[in-house]
């Protein structure tokens, strides 16, 4: 049974979700509409994501000690001003400014530093043998939110258009929303009671101290698998589906609804199946096949093929996330489990934030933009083997005996 703070970490995640998916499905359409060219386009979310790297380095490895529920409410109002900005100005320096200073997602997934302090304060008030099972309702709310936000986001920029307003004020709309929705996040975040702190104790300078080499090693694999994903990241992916088949923003924001759905309920299959074969093999032995599924998305003579595999793709792919995060969670001590999941994702961000620039200069060029589905497929197979490689032997209290 979850306290309080656990169903308010649940509410904060799925409003956050949601907001970081209606924005995913517009946001390439808003910058390229403003006049910003594809490459540049992709230059601006590179440099988003490494000001989101910057920013989640310095809170999460602070929050243990200064406060998580302090630095939550700081990152959601990071979000607000973020939005504001891209709202406001179709500057490029400007909007470089904001991205890297604030925190935006381009890709529907989880950014800024409240993905590793939610879940250090959910693993501190629940029971290690419930740990995973928890992260994977966790991670549920979370592509449902992510699924209602892009499919909302889509929606909404449609209408719009079909009500006579121009196609750069309708994608306007959800990046306000996006502002607004940062805000709801910051008062949300207040109500968290202390019940969600610990005490440091043993914590290195950067918050981690016995398990340095397991969260270095650990943060190398999952840059790799994230280098690979940033390729496709849910705004590009769709803005493929509008190159190569005409798609307009309220069918992909179906198609991503399904998608994110999937994935969500994929979640709930990975705790069953963590305690019969153990976390590390349940990462890999999903991820891999999602990904040759991924490769062969750009293979598809047709739309409705096309989708089919991607939604395939999607119902297998998020069955490591909740494994993975109880797994980095089981690893480290309480008082280092912040900076852990901090650190870890911020590879991931680094991981994420160098593809897009490589990604949009193949995405301009018709006879290169399904390149991107091949690189990243191949990336992610040679993630889920080293990590095979290396962790397999390293049990946790939720392995199976």
């Amino acid at each position: 049974m979850l306290t309080r703070d656990g169903w308010l970490l649940f509410l904060t995640r799925s409003t956050r979700l949601f907001a970081y998916g209606a924005l995913s499905v517009v946001l390439v359409f808003y910058l390229t509409s403003l006049g910003l060219s594809t490459s540049q386009t992709g230059l601006l979310l590179t440099l988003t994501l490494v000001g989101d790297t910057v920013v989640s380095l310095y809170l999460t490895t602070r929050a243990d000690r200064i406060g998580r529920r302090r630095m939550l409410i700081i990152g959601a109002l990071l979000m607000a001003a973020a939005g504001l900005a891209f709202a406001s100005t179709r500057n490029f320096v400007f909007l470089v400014v904001a991205g890297t200073i604030g925190v935006i997602s381009p890709s529907g997934n989880e950014v800024g530093p409240f993905l590793s302090i939610e879940q250090a304060a959910l693993a501190h008030v629940v029971p290690s043998q419930t740990r995973t099972s928890v992260f994977a309702w966790y991670t549920l709310a979370g592509s449902f939110a992510t699924a209602a936000g892009a499919l909302s986001g889509g929606a909404l920029s449609h209408v719009l258009q079909q009500w006579a307003v121009p196609a750069v004020e309708s994608y306007r709309v959800v990046v306000v929303l996006y502002a607004l929705l940062g805000v709801v996040l910051a008062l949300l975040f207040t109500r968290v009671s202390p019940a969600a702190e610990v005490s440091v104790s043993g914590a290195g300078s950067f918050g981690i101290g016995r398990s340095r080499d397991v969260v270095l090693k650990l943060s190398a694999l999952f840059a790799l698998d994230s280098f690979g994903g940033g390729f496709v990241v849910q705004s590009f992916a769709a803005y493929w589906f509008y190159l190569r088949f005409g798609v307009n923003p309220a069918t992909l924001g179906a198609i991503f609804f399904w998608a994110n759905v999937l994935a969500g309920i994929s979640a709930l299959v990975a705790s069953r199946l963590a305690a019969w074969v153990g976390l590390v093999r349940t990462m890999v032995f999903t991820h891999l096949p999602s990904n040759i599924l991924l490769i062969l998305v750009p293979l598809m003579p047709s739309l409705p093929l096309a989708t089919l595999v991607l939604l395939a793709r999607f119902s297998i792919s998020q069955m490591d996330v909740p494994t993975r995060q109880s797994y980095i969670m089981a690893v480290v001590g309480p008082e280092e489990r912040s900076a852990a999941g901090g650190i870890t994702g911020v590879a991931r961000t680094i991981g994420a934030a160098l593809a897009p620039v490589f990604a949009g200069f193949l995405y301009a060029r018709p006879a290169l933009m399904s390149v991107p589905f091949f690189i990243a497929g191949g990336l992610k197979v040679a993630y889920d083997l080293l990590l095979y490689r290396s962790f397999v032997a390293v049990r946790t209290p939720e392995d199976a005996p």
